[in-house]
């Protein structure tokens, strides 16, 4: 393969690589926990989007269990969103193979 010919291949993959994330930034994925009580929104770009907290869970006693909810919710749609965005990074890359790049 020509070195010309890689750059261009290196360039339009970098192209689709700054499309894909600007995509994923404004693509959101929904978890939720204790039956609906905690609600996360995460974007695939890795971030929270929004947190939403049942008002009827909000009794302090039950502050350690509403804290766990939000835990488990937080972790889950970040997890997704993890999974989204690897999928459609390797989208970028798939067939683009140099020994130590990726």
């Amino acid at each position: 393969m020509s070195l010309g010919k890689l750059m261009k291949q290196a360039a339009k993959m970098q192209q689709q690589m700054e499309q894909i994330q600007a995509q994923l930034a404004a693509r959101t994925v929904e978890a939720t926990s204790g039956g609906g009580a905690v609600k996360v929104v995460a974007k695939c770009d890795g971030s929270l989007a929004s947190i939403k907290i049942d008002p009827q869970a909000l009794n302090p006693a039950d502050a350690q269990l509403v804290e766990d909810m939000l835990l488990t919710a937080v972790n889950q749609a970040l997890h997704q969103a993890k999974e989204i965005s690897n999928a459609e990074m390797g989208k970028a890359t798939a067939g683009f193979n140099l020994p130590g790049l990726m």
